[in-house]
């Protein structure tokens, strides 16, 4: 007879203790069903043995693969404690740390350590230090990748951080919120007014600036009101100070200025100016344009605004491909279980990932999990790898500058002739200090990009 056989009966030999032999491996008690679903496998299997060993009704190879299923993907195996720096306590990023730490603890018993950082580089400095094993921050990550602002030091350079998976909320990342009394009802209303500018914060700084250029404002077209903090930015509107800041839609600091005698007003960014929009992607390439349903005086049907990844859960290169594998697959297939129980929180799910537009390259340990649900698809390879080539560009350049400010250093000892070496290498634009060392650096930095027809991020 022509076409395929019947699959074989598989000999099993009939054996009492079969079942009761199928035990989960480790014997560790209370463990979560995804590390026990290996060790279930081959208890099934044990027991599909027994079944076709003694009983009368012959079990093929066929049934015993849909009886266990196909071989199971590689477990969750995580260490008794992981450790992550996040923003300060009470802030959405911090919430949603302690709400996957509750459930890698019910699950893995892992222990989820949260430091909490004041600013863009406490939280990465314990990252690179090798405090922690990941850093859920916002754009400091690319930051850090580029070199820029804080990270445009000698102890910085670019960093090889790689990406494992982030939250797009309902809400935004960071807006302008004007206080209702001010008149303001468009970005281009806030010429000559007054806007919060945060001390120690450059990414806050930044993001302002970025979103003034929707209406092709910059910093000198606004008066710039500095402030010891975010929520003394806030403050400043409240006590009539300053008439805008800026800062996450739902952002409880906002509920304060909401209730205040000047009210709250978000403003509007529309996303059918294709200009206005491209001049903020041009500044910040990982910005995203956003329909907002979250925040105080938010309308029912939304607000267009721009957000972008927060909190960005990121590694150096060289974390163990292992450990970024399996949090990242206990942050997905667990997602129903800590999604409700932090603001923000739902923004981890899998359609709001958005490979293709990262700005940052994955984590192989990612890309593994990712690529094995069907999730990764050729325009995110096609991404990450324009980004591994972007990072070595940045760490080329990085290298380049080092070593021309390196022999730019003068060789003589009295203090005549360094003063005349440091006069010289000035007026040469040559690095003699940080202030010189990040101008040369920022320009060396744009003559490479620029050379590779690579985006720069508008730094000047």
């Amino acid at each position: 007879m022509s076409g395929s056989q019947s699959p074989a009966p598989v000999a099993v030999p009939c054996a009492e203790d079969v079942v009761v032999g199928a035990r989960f491996a480790g014997d560790r008690p209370q463990v979560g069903l995804p590390q026990a679903l290996p060790s279930l496998a081959a208890a099934l299997r044990a027991i599909a043995g027994s079944v076709a060993a003694c009983s009368r009704w012959p079990v093929t190879a066929l049934t015993l693969t849909l009886l266990v299923g196909s071989p199971l993907a590689d477990e969750v195996s995580l260490p008794r404690t992981v450790a992550w720096s996040a923003y300060p306590t009470g802030t959405q990023g911090y919430s949603q740390a302690v709400a996957i730490g509750s459930v890698l603890q019910r699950e893995y018993r892992t222990n989820l350590r949260v430091i909490p950082g004041r600013n863009d580089v406490s939280r990465l400095a314990t990252l690179r230090a090798g405090r922690v094993q990941f850093s859920a921050g916002g754009s400091e990550a690319v930051y850090a990748q580029e070199a820029l602002l804080n990270f445009a030091s000698p102890l910085w350079g670019p960093q090889p951080l790689r990406l494992a998976m982030w939250s797009i909320a309902d809400s935004c990342s960071f807006s302008f919120a004007a206080a209702a009394d001010s008149g303001i009802e468009t970005v281009a209303d806030m010429r000559g007014r007054r806007l919060t500018w945060v001390q120690g914060a450059p990414s806050l700084n930044n993001g302002s600036r970025t979103l003034l250029a929707y209406a092709d404002l910059d910093w000198d077209d606004v008066v710039k009101v500095e402030v010891g903090g975010y929520p003394a930015s806030v403050d400043a509107v409240i006590n009539d100070r300053a008439d805008v800041v800026g800062g996450g839609c739902n952002s409880p600091p906002f509920l304060r200025l909401e209730a205040s005698p000047r009210g709250l007003r978000f403003l509007r960014f529309p996303h059918d100016d294709e200009e206005a929009v491209q001049r903020v992607l041009d500044r910040l390439p990982w910005y995203i344009p956003h329909l907002t349903t979250e925040g105080p005086t938010v309308p029912p049907e939304g607000l267009e605004v721009f957000t972008s990844p927060y909190p960005m859960l990121v590694s150096m290169e060289d974390a163990r491909e292992d450990l970024v594998y399996s949090l990242v697959k206990a942050i997905h297939i667990h997602f129903d279980r800590y999604k409700d129980n932090a603001p923000g929180a739902n923004g981890w799910a899998l359609e709001r990932q958005h490979f293709e537009r990262a700005f940052v390259p994955y984590h192989e340990g990612a890309i593994r999990y990712w690529r094995e649900i069907g999730a990764w698809t050729e325009a995110a390879q096609a991404r990450h790898e324009d980004n591994l080539r972007r990072q070595a560009v940045l760490r080329e350049a990085w290298e380049d500058w080092l070593a021309e400010v390196e022999a730019a250093r003068p060789d003589e000892q009295g203090w005549w002739q360094r003063l005349r070496r440091s006069w010289e290498a000035w007026a040469s634009g040559a690095a003699t200090d940080a202030e010189t060392f990040e101008q040369g650096w920022l320009a060396a930095r744009r003559a490479a990009l620029e050379s590779r027809d690579m985006v720069t991020i508008i730094d000047d």
